[in-house]
């Protein structure tokens, strides 16, 4: 994975987001630098295992994207600080203007500037396989970004629940089984039950 060396197809280059999927940082910093064109939105992934030996190439890449997503846990060893408001804005100091960080079966946080907003996960009746979901998570949020092309934090508050919402759907069955046939209907559905969850009127 180390040595792996990216290229570019040439219907790429003028892509307006980006999604630099979990890899060592010096490739991800490879796919940025041999686009000829900056994104308008450029998300990154990433790992403990980078933070730990990839960690100076790990901060240099975060000057050159808008968006991070991690887990709890990295988001503490990346800044230090078992705060994850305050390591959020330790984390934002080095470079990306949003923040997700994913808390698994406990939701996401959206953090930006001084705003934060909680997505609460599914409580599901059984999961059967987690993996792909953060991945599958990362793409729900970024491909609705792409498609109504509104970068405000409001959107990206249905972004993350979008996300959610495909990620809860990655869990019911093995790798992308549960995914990779799924209609538009089901999809809204799924979201209206997140919004149902974390919608409530103060009386």
């Amino acid at each position: 994975m180390g040595d792996f060396d990216p290229k570019i197809p040439a219907s790429y280059q003028d892509c307006e987001f980006l999604m630099l999927g979990n890899t060592a940082p010096a490739i991800q910093s490879l796919v940025l630098d041999r686009l000829n064109n900056r994104p308008k939105f450029v998300m990154l992934d990433t790992m403990n295992l980078w933070i730990d030996i990839a960690n100076d190439d790990l901060k240099s890449l975060l000057k050159r994207v808008d968006c991070l997503t991690i887990n709890d846990e990295e988001a503490r060893m990346l800044s230090g600080d078992y705060s994850l408001r305050r390591a959020a804005k330790t984390i934002m100091a080095m470079g990306p203007k949003t923040l997700i960080i994913k808390k698994g079966e406990h939701g996401a946080l959206l953090f930006q500037n001084d705003d934060v907003f909680f997505c609460p996960a599914l409580p599901l009746e059984e999961v059967f396989d987690p993996t792909g979901a953060g991945d599958t998570f990362a793409g729900g949020f970024i491909s609705y970004l792409a498609s109504t092309n509104d970068l405000s934090f409001e959107n990206m508050k249905r972004a993350i629940i979008h996300g959610s919402a495909m990620a809860s759907f990655c869990v019911e069955k093995f790798g992308t089984e549960r995914i990779q046939d799924l209609t538009q209907e089901e999809i809204s559905a799924r979201v209206q039950e997140f919004v149902k969850l974390a919608s409530f009127q103060m009386i």
